[in-house]
């Protein structure tokens, strides 16, 4: 028992008992059986000082009425608070409520009660501290495409007992129909999702959600601990920004009504506040912004596919753009409403005394470039369409432009305000972002100067650098990136897994945890790196 579930308050795990300890420990599917009507387990997010979310799904003929009991203990002798909430038909049988009056930095129990006395599965969750706090950790996830395999990283992060808060960035599916991405060929077997087409309908995106939320790992890390989520592009639609997809097309119908179908399943299905963006307050110790980068403001990707055909002068094509349109200052990932609350955020969050400002957010922040050397990487087996991005992706480079024009390299301005505006508040922060697959150390700067530390963690599942150039080691793709983007400090561009971020007054600590291959159910980790930034320097440690 201590190995499954480390340090996490086994006096509890006493008090719990055989029979609690037994059904907190069932399978997915057998779990929801006993509870009769609780299809999906529980979940809890939005955590402040003093309330918590808390999110269920009750299947029934009719709306039901639940009550929700929260407890210090799991026995729950005494109730610390709760109230009713409704499992809605219109809602898909979710139900969330927020309970108020709770006490500071502490664990809770919780569970939801169905009008015959069924009882949910019993969660746990924990308030943010307030006032002095010398530790805080966090998990970071994104990118968990279930038929590349089996949730390790889900699994090995809900037996710690060490993390205090799980951020998951984004892609927390993919809305690909069945043999899509992966291909037949490549899905892991027993790892079926539904529906088997691909996601248009709010119908759809209702399935997909529960198809997820049935597999054991992720439903117990959302029974263990509190989470902050935010989407990325695939709870909506491949590359989305504000006004549409790279895989959504008119015979698909209206983009705003696939939009809407998409936000509305994800705060049904998802234990999140109903707004686009948010902050969280980690006592003294750090403000956790939660911004969104995709559906709000993000005006359309570049293509540079696009724009290079039928240019005779490539050369001079590239020059042009990456001297002018690349660097419009009036092109938008945030949108200004958004960036004056992120960037007001920054002021006060330093005014108050707060020692980090953490911003998870979808996208990787630092400026990666393309090798040279990477164009013998590819080998003459892939397809057409892989062949044309990397020629496009040399010449891009040799133009001075990024490998990525989905994420913040596609919007420099923006990127330069958002580091300006760290720098000019005095803020020590550190970036949070996922969607690449692979794992990034960044160090941040802006106008020559030192901004803040980039955390980039690897995907639960989906295939990063490794799966499309095949006889490349790790050691060769690493040494080249680094070479060709000076602000990377590191990276592994082969292993599946998570990131922990353990946060003290005076330092961050991130270890990127490599899981087992996601091809067979493995919990156990095949290996870890760690860095640290000190405080004031805005910057990663020398390693």
């Amino acid at each position: 028992m201590h190995q499954l579930w480390g340090e996490i308050d086994r006096r509890l795990l006493i008090k719990l008992g055989t029979a609690g300890l037994a059904a907190m420990a069932l399978p997915g599917a057998a779990r929801a059986m006993a509870a009769q009507g609780f299809t999906h387990g529980v979940a809890s997010g939005e955590p402040g000082a003093n309330s918590i979310l808390l999110w269920t799904r009750y299947a029934a003929p009719s709306d039901t009425r639940l009550t929700v009991e929260l407890s210090e203990t799991p026995d729950f002798a005494a109730v610390a608070g709760g109230g009713s909430v409704t499992a809605e038909g219109e809602r898909d049988h979710t139900a969330k409520i927020t309970v108020d009056g709770l006490a500071p930095g502490r664990w809770y129990f919780y569970r939801f009660v169905a009008p015959d006395g069924t009882a949910s599965p019993t969660g746990r969750t924990r308030t943010l501290p307030q006032g002095p706090a010398s530790a805080f950790t966090l998990a970071l996830f994104s990118c968990a495409n279930m038929p590349f395999g089996w949730f390790n990283a889900y699994g090995h992060a809900a037996a710690r007992g060490d993390i205090d808060l799980v951020a998951h960035v984004g892609d927390y599916f993919y809305e690909y129909r069945a043999g899509d991405y992966p291909s037949a060929k490549e899905a892991v077997p027993g790892r079926l999702v539904q529906p088997s087409q691909e996601l248009v309908a709010l119908a759809d995106y209702r399935l997909r959600y529960a198809a997820y939320r049935a597999d054991p790992d992720l439903q117990r890390l959302h029974q263990l601990f509190p989470m902050i989520a935010q989407w990325d592009d695939h709870e909506f639609a491949n590359d989305t920004w504000k006004g549409g997809a790279e895989n959504h097309n008119a015979g698909e119908g209206s983009w705003e009504d696939r939009k809407a179908a998409a936000e509305r399943a994800h705060t049904e299905w998802m234990p999140v506040a109903e707004t686009r963006w948010r902050d969280y307050q980690v006592g003294d110790l750090a403000t956790i912004f939660l911004p969104e980068t995709r559906v709000t403001a993000r005006d359309e990707p570049f293509d540079l596919g696009a724009l290079l055909e039928g240019k005779g002068d490539v050369a001079a094509t590239l020059k042009t753009f990456a001297e002018t349109t690349y660097r419009d200052p009036q092109r938008q990932l945030m949108g200004a409403e958004q960036e004056k609350w992120l960037f007001d955020g920054f002021v006060q969050s330093v005014k108050a005394g707060t020692r980090w400002q953490v911003c998870a957010q979808q996208i990787v922040m630092g400026p990666l470039f393309t090798p040279p050397e990477s164009q013998g990487w590819f080998g003459p087996d892939q397809p057409d369409f892989v062949k044309r991005r990397v020629e496009v992706a040399q010449l891009a480079a040799k133009a001075g432009l990024p490998l990525n024009m989905d994420g913040w390299d596609g919007y420099p301005a923006a990127r330069d305000r958002l580091l300006a505006a760290a720098q000019s508040a005095d803020a020590d922060l550190v970036t949070l972002s996922g969607d690449s697959h692979n794992a990034w150390a960044f160090d941040l700067a802006h106008d020559g100067r030192p901004a803040g530390i980039e955390v980039a963690g690897q995907s639960v599942t989906s295939p990063g650098f490794e799966a499309y150039t095949p006889g490349i080691s790790d050691e060769t793709r690493v040494s080249a990136l680094r070479a060709s983007s000076p602000q990377l400090r590191w990276a592994n561009t082969c292993d599946r897994g998570y990131v922990t971020i353990a946060l003290t007054p005076d330092r961050v600590t991130a270890d990127w945890h490599s899981v087992a291959p996601v091809r067979t159910h493995d919990l156990k980790l095949t290996g870890s790196h760690r860095m640290t930034a000190t405080r004031g320097r805005r910057t990663y440690d020398t390693v």
